[in-house]
């Protein structure tokens, strides 16, 4: 990592905005102070290099990327289960260090923000709070806390129990004076074996309505693990602001998601890893079967949502088992392309669909933005894989504006 230079400039052959693709003629951004201050058709490069800028060139510049569903405690890499159950049992000094690494990793592959969806130990607040300073190496952390969830049921290590209104209530309040968002635990895991959502859903419309207003009222949107037309149902009803996992989804409830204003991050990588390495979970063909046609399922309605309109947020579900953090963005964005869906809103949905959804007020590369960015070596219209390896990583900490550079 190197100190961000007062005044630097990138003269690219073309870049995305985060929602539009700039191609046809070369073009130069100048940025100071970590702002950038002028975007001009052409090359300047030797103009600004004899006023004493940096300049760097290269083929593809875009915003830096955004993983809106990641668990930075837990480590995505270990397949064998003893192993990650070891892992949960570590004292909370080791889980902060892998929080720390997951952040580093996410950063390093060129993913500069995550939206931590829920820590029992509030690591996440942890890392949050050290990436906020210039040079930390981390990625940038949305928190979510600790999530909410009915006793005895799923999500123990993401979640604490709420009963009643009047806890659900109280309960939101607190988590919201430290969290950027509220999680509620709708859901349980999907059964691979019976290929469903088995379980009924852990709150009903009105329980789950409580969550939302409690949450809104603290000024806190609210994201739901949910999965299962049951489920998805109350999620809908009860107007959470997005919907994670969704698998399982119907077009009546994407057309409902899409009047309300719901978004939809739909965590493809957890379900393919296990289908992509049956092995690694022990799952019988009749499974694997199942596998296959929940991940079909699924990207028959990631298309459908982008037609209607439905905003979709590109997440990961990093720390599951197989998921990277960092390295399984590009991954899940493969995923979006499989589907059929045109490369500038999968890019989108990795960089100003979950800024804008987080109420970023600079949610695309443009003049007067801090600059966030990537230096990729190739266009991903030319060459996909080219996200898998940025030429740089600028990260501006939100507490200065020196900002840095990661050379993977």
């Amino acid at each position: 990592m190197d100190p961000t230079p007062r005044c630097l400039a990138f003269v690219v052959d073309e870049w995305f905005d985060g929602e539009v693709r700039h191609a046809g003629e070369r073009t130069t951004f100048s940025v100071e102070d970590g702002r950038v201050v002028a975007i001009d058709s052409g090359d300047h490069g030797a103009a600004l290099e004899a006023q004493g800028w940096r300049v760097e060139r290269g083929a593809f510049l875009m915003p830096g990327l955004v993983d809106a569903h990641v668990h930075l405690f837990l480590d995505g890499a270990p397949t064998d289960t003893a192993v990650r159950a070891a892992h949960l049992k570590q004292g909370v000094g080791q889980l902060a260090e892998a929080a720390r690494a997951s952040a580093r990793q996410a950063l390093a592959c060129g993913v500069t923000q995550v939206r931590d969806a829920g820590d029992r130990h509030g690591l996440n607040h942890l890392v949050r709070e050290e990436a906020r300073r210039p040079g930390s190496g981390l990625a940038q952390v949305r928190s979510a806390g600790l999530g909410v969830k009915r006793a005895k049921r799923y999500g123990a290590f993401m979640a604490m129990d709420v009963d009643d209104a009047a806890s659900i209530r109280s309960s939101v309040q607190r988590l919201a004076v430290d969290g950027d968002e509220i999680k509620l635990i709708l859901t349980g895991i999907i059964d691979f074996d019976a290929g469903a959502v088995t379980d009924e859903p852990q709150f009903d419309a009105a329980a789950a309505r409580c969550v939302v207003d409690a949450a809104h009222a603290a000024g806190r949107k609210v994201l739901a693990h949910c999965s299962g037309a049951k489920g998805l149902a109350v999620a809908v009803e009860a107007g959470v602001d997005s919907i994670e996992h969704g698998f399982f989804m119907d077009r009546e409830t994407l057309l409902r998601m899409r009047d309300r204003g719901l978004a939809w991050t739909p965590t493809f990588c957890p379900v393919h890893f296990q289908w992509a390495e049956p092995a690694a979970v022990g799952w019988s063909p009749n499974t694997v079967g199942n596998l296959r046609r929940i991940l079909d399922g699924h990207a028959e309605h990631l298309r459908l949502a982008h037609e209607i309109g439905v905003v979709v947020l590109a997440g990961t579900d990093a720390g599951s088992m197989g998921v990277e953090h960092g390295r399984a963005l590009v991954d899940e964005l493969q995923r979006f392309v499989e589907a059929g869906l045109p490369l500038a809103a999968v890019l989108a949905a990795a960089t100003s669909a979950p800024r804008r959804h987080f109420g970023d007020a600079a949610p695309t590369l443009a003049q007067g933005t801090p600059f966030e960015a990537l230096l990729l070596g190739a266009s991903p219209w030319v060459d996909f894989a080219a996200l898998r390896g940025p030429l740089q990583v600028r990260s501006l900490g939100r507490m200065g504006c020196a900002g840095t550079t990661v050379a993977p």
